[in-house]
């Protein structure tokens, strides 16, 4: 599926134009990386399926809209080797990765001055939406929890099990762990229903992760600008920001429609729509995964504890049990750091203890 990815009219406040806009289109066509010949038969039985199932020609079941299935996918972490996206230009496709975005968002000129006087106006953070914008485990569980009740089963209290559910992709979940369905038709009917049992829940979402607001507000006031990162579709999304009382804080959004198809490439995505380089950007994270995209991405990243544990997150740059730990003066620090021999002790040279001179009688007389 291609999406639309505009590098201005997808953030909700103006951004300052780089030199990045005058070496591509206002508007960049994006496409998702070539899948394998499996996932694409896949896709298309689903396709047969969802039809079956009573389908119009609005892509609805039974008068449901048919809602994005990533959810419940475990998703590639992506740029394992600084690999991007492909972009499509009037001369032929263009594939943006890491090192090409790092050199094409180069500050300009009077930009170099304005973050020689304000250097925090040069960083970008990104937020991951599931747990550190909002409390998604929840929703996720009790999605699972009324499925459940749906169809007679029962789901086990291990904690294997719970984690699981929050983590693995539903086609494992529901064929290897829980055993509800073999056939494929059982499972796409299993899955379509517990997103749309997901979204029902989200529409109950009012409150944001404790902290966060205030994170945010002394972000505003040093005009650092902010995108959030998901892969829940756009209108949802920006419902759910409007009755957390967050959307004013998110220059950019990167959601299902951006057709992203790795964690790495919404990273990617959402550094572009800031314009600000991949180096430049923080990523805030709570799950291990993300953390590693961040770092493919020649990102920083912000750990939050919660979902995982602390001995699991020790990738990050930095890890906090909550945003009220956080001040701007822990961004500076992070990239203060950055390329000295912090985080790269290996490389340290010890000296060793000079020997030392032993006395004899000559050295005395």
């Amino acid at each position: 599926m291609e999406a639309s990815l505009s590098l201005r009219s997808s953030s909700f406040l103006p951004l300052t134009p780089t030199s990045f806009s005058l070496h591509f289109p206002a508007t960049l066509r994006l496409t998702r990386l070539k899948r394998s010949n499996l996932a694409d038969k896949h896709q298309n039985q689903s396709v047969l399926i969802i039809k079956a199932c009573g389908s119009d020609e609005n892509e609805s079941v039974n008068g449901f809209p048919v809602l994005p299935n990533k959810i419940f996918m475990e998703e590639a972490i992506g740029a394992e080797y600084g690999e991007g996206f492909e972009t499509f230009r009037p001369d032929g496709p263009l594939k943006v990765d890491v090192d090409f975005l790092n050199d094409r968002l180069q500050e300009r000129f009077l930009q170099r001055i304005r973050y020689a006087m304000k250097p925090d106006e040069a960083y970008g953070l990104i937020f991951s939406w599931d747990n550190v914008v909002a409390d998604t485990g929840s929703l996720k569980l009790n999605a699972w929890r009324q499925l459940a009740s749906e169809e007679g089963k029962e789901i086990p209290r291990d904690n294997n099990v719970q984690r699981l559910l929050l983590y693995a992709g539903a086609d494992h979940v529901l064929h290897k762990v829980l055993r509800w369905g073999k056939a494929q038709n059982d499972l796409d009917r299993l899955k379509l229903r517990l997103t749309r049992l997901y979204y029902d829940n989200l529409v109950q979402l009012s409150e944001p992760v404790e902290g966060l607001k205030e994170w945010l507000d002394a972000l505003a006031s040093s005009n650092i600008p902010c995108a959030v990162v998901s892969s829940v579709d756009r209108r949802n999304m920006v419902e759910a920001l409007e009755r957390m009382g967050l959307k004013k804080y998110f220059q950019a959004i990167v959601s299902e429609e951006d057709g992203m198809e790795s964690i790495a490439h919404r990273f990617l995505s959402a550094a572009v729509k800031l314009d600000r380089k991949p180096s430049k950007c923080v990523v805030f994270e709570d799950d291990p995964r993300g953390i590693t995209a961040a770092h493919n991405c020649t990102m920083m990243a912000v750990a939050l504890i919660g979902a995982h544990p602390a001995y699991d997150l020790g990738q990050a740059d930095l890890a906090v049990a909550s945003f009220n730990e956080l001040s701007v003066i822990n961004l500076r620090r992070l990239f203060a750091h950055k390329g000295s021999s912090f985080m790269e002790l290996e490389k340290q040279i010890i000296e060793s203890t000079p020997l030392r001179r032993k006395l004899t009688v000559d050295t005395i007389f």
